[in-house]
């Protein structure tokens, strides 16, 4: 991994920094994209050298294209792809803009899409991309039907896009956390109930995942690992997921009571 360039959206806050905080820490190199510059440049400051930052809004899809080659010349080379930034707009699908719809979409799904091929010509043989999708990608979640569509989109993408990469020896790899404790539940009121049903995982722990995928080359990753095997079961066996809900949805109603007042006493 000593010197190998890392290139990772959304790298200013959450999974992403703790991603490059991962990858420098063994040697690695970084380019760091988000869309705010002063964040971007706090987290290369942090860093040190081997970063750089790249401001950049990944719904930008023709300054995304061009990317790769920019870090590419840039460090010289271009070993990983980690496609974390994403976006989610909760809400009945009647009462969100279809602007909103489609930002969600062109985040989570099109971005990616775009990312991969236009680093293809610049990664090296042997490089490895990791898509950060979610279990919602694999148990759809109401409220967020647009997020959950984008998500299940991004795994299917990656699991055929391999085929295409294999004479590359090019790993592409996909981390499906459940719910991750950054700004995506800053709203925790509005969360779902059936999603806070399963533990919440921190920023590192979805980190370690991602780099796992990339040293031993795994597919997918589904974590914690209890809430991927029942989200496994639930995939494969939708009627089982209806079953199961109103359970999951009245412990999701316990664990959410749980950490308002917990977040409240510590306010």
């Amino acid at each position: 991994m000593r010197g190998k360039v890392a290139l990772v959206t959304g790298a200013s806050s959450g999974i992403g920094l703790a991603f490059a905080r991962l990858w420098v820490g063994r040697g690695g190199r970084v380019a760091l994209v988000a869309r705010t510059a002063s964040t971007l440049d706090e987290a290369a400051r942090e860093l040190g050298p081997a970063a750089r930052a790249f401001p950049l809004d990944v719904q930008d899809l023709d300054a995304l294209e061009a990317l790769p080659a920019r870090v590419a010349e840039s460090f010289g080379t271009l070993d990983v792809i980690v496609n974390n930034a994403g976006m989610n707009r909760r809400g009945e699908i009647d009462k969100l803009e279809p602007r909103a719809l489609a930002a969600i979409i062109t985040t989570n799904l099109t971005a990616p899409i775009v990312l991969t091929r236009a680093a293809l010509p610049h990664l090296a043989d042997g490089g490895a991309v990791v898509q950060v999708a979610s279990i919602a990608g694999m148990v759809p979640v109401p409220g967020e039907a647009t997020y959950s569509a984008s998500k299940a989109g991004l795994r299917a993408f990656s699991r055929a896009v391999q085929y295409d990469l294999e004479a590359r020896r090019i790993h592409v790899g996909c981390v499906c956390p459940g719910p991750v404790d950054t700004g995506f539940l800053g709203d925790i009121e509005d969360v779902p109930d059936v999603v806070l049903s399963q533990p919440i995982v921190t920023a590192e722990e979805v980190a370690e995942a991602v780099l796992r995928c990339i040293d031993e080359r795994i597919d997918e990753i589904a974590l914690p690992r209890r809430s991927g095997r029942l989200a496994t079961m639930a995939y494969l066996m939708p009627d089982f997921a209806k079953r199961i809900r109103p359970v999951l949805e009245k412990r999701g109603a316990r664990n959410k009571q749980i950490l308002i007042a917990r977040r409240r006493s510590m306010s």
